[in-house]
């Protein structure tokens, strides 16, 4: 039985060039062989794909059809054969990436610059911004992102889980009260990091809620600082303050009102998730944020 591919090779390489004589030279076959195929392929499908004279080749109604069928499985063949060619090969090359400052000098640069130490070959520029950089305009590889996610452009794989915790320390607690309701935010001096709407839930949905107070920095580890001193409340990921929950310094607040659990997440153009150095660093800081102690058994 005659394999399905046979012709489709030929067929495609005739179309394109116009000429059987052609088609033969960029294949490196003879003419006689690509007819023959092409016969074979008509007869296969009873139908006609090209209208022969002694100077051109003209595609049939039939033939252009098909013609965008093949070639898109051209394309499909060719990606699949250069991704299992990428999975044997090494990260190299240049790599461009983003990620916010804190957590990037903390977590993220550490992890880069021990795969770089496995690859040699590899080259990596990380800019650290606290803007949201668009990856296809600034020529990205890839952005590391916390929360959630809005650019459908992009593919997702999540790193770690990003819990948000709503605290203050005993001294604050003790001298100003507990909260025990969202209304009751309103009356508390609120320490303001980058934005002064908190996510919170009520009723089973996530809300925002405007929170005000004398201080305010765009630092996370500014916010946890104030918070140990007792300025106030504050509201930070899991990794600021999961030590100091532990440790009482800090004391968990409304946690039937904390948001649903967000993430961590690597987030690259779809035309680059084959690319090894992309897919190989991706893997390699899932694994390496689960075995920090932020994130043990989270």
């Amino acid at each position: 039985m005659s394999s399905r591919w046979e012709g489709i090779d030929e067929f495609v390489a005739v179309a394109e060039s116009g000429q059987f004589t052609a088609a033969a030279e960029r294949m490196g076959v003879s003419s006689s062989h690509i007819s023959r195929q092409i016969a074979r392929l008509e007869e296969r499908l009873q139908t006609r794909l090209l209208y022969r004279s002694t100077r051109r080749v003209t595609l049939s109604e039939a033939g252009q059809t098909f013609l965008q069928h093949c070639q898109r499985l051209q394309d499909g063949r060719e990606e699949a054969l250069r991704a299992m060619g990428d999975l044997a090969s090494e990260p190299k090359g240049l790599l461009r990436m983003t990620c916010a400052v804190a957590y990037g000098e903390r977590f993220i640069v550490p992890l880069v610059t021990r795969f770089m130490a496995l690859y040699p070959q590899l080259r990596v520029e990380v800019e650290l911004s606290n803007r949201t950089l668009d990856l296809l305009h600034e020529g990205m590889d890839l952005a590391i992102r916390l929360g959630r996610l809005q650019d459908s452009r992009l593919v997702a794989t999540r790193l770690a889980p990003r819990r948000m915790y709503l605290c203050a320390s005993p001294a604050y607690l003790e001298r100003y009260g507990r909260p025990h309701s969202l209304s009751e935010l309103a009356r508390h001096n609120c320490l303001v990091g980058s934005s002064d709407l908190w996510a919170l839930q009520q009723d089973g949905r996530e809300i925002s809620q405007r929170v005000q107070g004398n201080w305010r920095c765009n630092s996370g580890q500014a916010v946890l600082d104030a918070a140990l001193q007792g300025m106030g409340l504050c509201q930070l990921p899991d990794y600021y303050v999961l030590e100091h929950l532990h440790s009482g310094a800090l004391v968990s607040l409304l946690e039937g009102h904390q948001p649903p659990n967000t993430a961590v997440w690597a987030l690259y153009p779809q035309q680059r998730h084959l690319s090894p150095k992309v897919r190989r660093l991706v893997d390699y800081m899932k694994e390496g944020l689960a075995q920090l102690p932020e994130y043990r058994g989270a």
